[in-house]
């Protein structure tokens, strides 16, 4: 059972990522402060999925958005923002009788104690996602699902929907999986965080924060989250300032389709030695790394940036990855690249900007340690037209 679709494009088969999960509509304050002192707001767009799908279409690859919102004026917006950015929204459904979620926030970092965020997504449009009214073929459909811990907190329902898409099933598209937890979702619900462990564990690329794995699952240190998450193929552990820490076994991303052999993005080819399971049956993320062999680590440091506003980083450095991992890319550059696609947010006020010319980010990924160490990045570096010209020190 499903709704009727929102969009004209469909998501055909050659697309690379389909993102599920909630979008919803974001009010941004017009100074800092207290939310009760702030005199207006302007109106955007703010959804971990739906940032990662637009960060992803703006970089020339063919992304799909799937999701449920309401038959209203804020879910207008958001599927013609959304689809503004080059993503495929054909497969987004509205709901007769649930509203499109909404949200306010203070101009703060999220990390720190003066951060408000004041949510008005109970009983959207969004929170009734269930296996029964989502369109599976188009969420199969592409060459990498891309889901996120936070679709699971927003109701039994959804928790069923990412448990039933992280299941083995023939044709399996590789599943990446954004832990992304946020700790007031799973208040006073049926399930906690833990469940995000299980989630995590039937996927193929995992991203989570190594602040977020203590804080949800009690675990401390790169290597103790490996080790809670032996099955995926890779491994991402973002550790903020200090950068990321991969561990990638032997059969990284066996099961990635191959995509076109062209494509306006360039970007649309399979990996080196990358194997079609379309025709054969995708295997558990389990089953794939069954005798592996021991996995490699590398460790990526983190970008100096002058920071604008510290949200929608994580979201972008998944983006930067997943782009790159389309490419074939090794997994230095993919950390690189999602590095630089997360500078880039960062620069902005929003959720969102335009990437780096691919040309350009190509450059700065293939910088060596020491020109990298010394990159520092502020506003605007993504209009620059030679890396140079970003190079330089305090």
């Amino acid at each position: 059972m499903s709704g009727p679709a929102a969009g004209t494009a469909h998501a055909a088969t050659s697309t690379d990522v389909v993102c599920l999960g909630e979008s919803m509509v974001t009010f941004l304050p017009s100074q800092p402060g207290r939310l009760a002192d702030v005199p207006s707001f302007g109106r955007g767009i703010g959804g971990a999925e739906s940032n990662v799908a637009c960060a992803l279409a703006a970089a020339g690859h063919r992304a799909a958005w799937v999701g449920r919102v309401g038959a209203d004026g804020f879910g207008d917006h958001l599927v013609e923002t959304i689809a503004s950015y080059g993503v495929d929204t054909s497969a987004v459904r509205r709901d007769p009788v649930r509203p499109t979620g909404i949200y306010f926030r203070t101009a703060t970092d999220r990390g720190t104690d003066t951060h408000e965020v004041a949510y008005y997504r109970a009983g959207s449009a969004a929170s009734a996602m269930s296996p029964e009214n989502v369109p599976y073929e188009d969420l199969l459909a592409g060459r990498i699902l891309h889901l996120s811990g936070i679709t699971a907190a927003l109701s039994a329902d959804c928790l069923a929907l990412l448990r039933d898409l992280t299941a083995p099933r023939p044709g399996r598209p590789l599943v990446s999986f954004d832990v992304n937890h946020r700790p007031h979702l799973w208040r006073g619900g049926e399930a906690d965080a833990s469940v995000l462990l299980e989630l995590a564990r039937r996927c193929d690329l995992v991203f989570v924060g190594e602040d977020e794995a203590e804080e949800a699952w009690g675990i401390v240190g790169a290597e103790a989250i490996r080790a809670a998450l032996p099955e995926p193929s890779v491994v991402v552990v973002k550790r903020g300032s200090a950068g990321a820490t991969v561990f990638s076994g032997a059969t990284v991303f066996s099961g990635l389709r191959p995509g076109p052999r062209s494509s306006s993005a360039g970007g649309a080819e399979s990996a080196p030695g990358a194997r079609s399971k379309a025709g054969e049956g995708a295997e558990s993320a389990a089953a794939d790394r069954a005798g592996a062999g021991p996995d490699t680590v590398t460790l990526v440091p983190a970008l100096r940036v002058d920071v604008v506003a510290a949200v929608g980083a994580g979201d972008a450095f998944a983006a930067g990855f997943l782009s790159a991992t389309l490419r074939g890319l090794p997994v230095r550059e993919r950390v690189r690249h999602g590095h630089l696609m997360a500078a880039a947010v960062l620069t902005v006020p929003g959720d969102l900007t335009d990437p780096p010319a691919r040309d350009h980010a190509d450059r700065l990924a293939a910088l060596d340690d020491d020109a990298w160490g010394r990159l520092r990045l502020g506003p605007g570096w993504t209009a620059a037209d030679r890396a140079p010209e970003e190079v330089r020190t305090p």
